[in-house]
């Protein structure tokens, strides 16, 4: 088994980032390495990241702006030879169908906190 896994988190609410790296934290489960996550805000830490190599799985916020995880997952996925899989975040279960053309390897909504949105957006919790 290797040392450590790298899980690159990207979105440009940190908040949603700390609600990824808190889920999931340092050792998610026994059969799994703990777990080194490297936060990025914008595309073009992303793709430094990625081009780095050494990440081994991503989580990608669909709601992020200007650019969505969705578009950059499709990006990733025809750019970035033999990508690690990307699990994508959405806001809506109604948005299912795009996060299949961005070819996400798995999609989950995120939680739905009171007043709609998602914590730490603006007008919510």
């Amino acid at each position: 088994m290797q040392a450590t896994a790298t899980v690159l988190v990207y979105s440009d609410n940190s908040a949603t980032r700390e609600q990824v790296r808190l889920a999931a934290g340092r050792r998610p489960a026994a059969d799994v390495p703990p777990v080194r996550y490297v936060e990025c805000a914008t595309l073009p830490a992303v793709l430094r990241e990625l081009e780095h190599g050494g990440v081994d799985a991503c989580v990608l916020d669909g709601e992020t702006s200007p650019v969505g995880g969705m578009g950059v997952c499709r990006q990733l996925k025809d750019e970035i030879f033999q990508c690690p899989p990307v699990l994508l975040l959405m806001g809506r279960p109604q948005d299912a169908w795009l996060a299949t053309w961005s070819r996400a390897d798995a999609a989950v909504t995120l939680p739905a906190w009171p007043g709609g949105g998602r914590r730490g957006a603006p007008g919510c919790p």
